[in-house]
């Protein structure tokens, strides 16, 4: 339950997002409301699937530059999650795109921002 919760905050803070930062875009056929929230989940799939493997294994390697930036670079932690993401994405017809690592790193962001907010509101989500 726990990680269906996590799928649905991670597609809303990408979703916002792609709403809010100019050069994220989600490619979405003309299948109407419901294909485009299939296709939302499915790119919150796989940023999800990121987050949980290779997201530990980026930090840990980077220790280092996480204690001397005082964990700032935990946002360019999450901005090249969010272009691995797309690259991954980007092979299929439909996917998330991002222009650049600048637009990466304002887009992981408002995830990040989200995903607080949001897990702080929802009571089952904080494990």
């Amino acid at each position: 339950m726990t990680l269906l919760i996590r799928l649905a905050i991670n597609a809303i803070a990408i979703w916002l997002a792609s709403s809010w930062v100019t050069g994220i875009d989600i490619a979405t056929s003309d299948g109407g409301t419901g294909n485009d929230i299939l296709v939302i989940l499915f790119i919150a799939f796989v940023f999800t699937v990121i987050n949980a493997f290779i997201k530990p294994l980026v930090q840990l390697l980077s220790l280092p530059l996480l204690i001397l930036t005082l964990g700032l670079f935990t946002l360019v932690i999450n901005a090249l999650m969010l272009m691995l993401t797309s690259w991954i994405t980007e092979t299929t017809e439909f996917g998330i795109s991002v222009d650049g690592f600048w637009t990466a790193v304002w887009g992981a962001l408002i995830i990040s921002i989200v995903n607080f907010v949001l897990t702080a509101v929802v009571p089952s989500a904080k494990r």
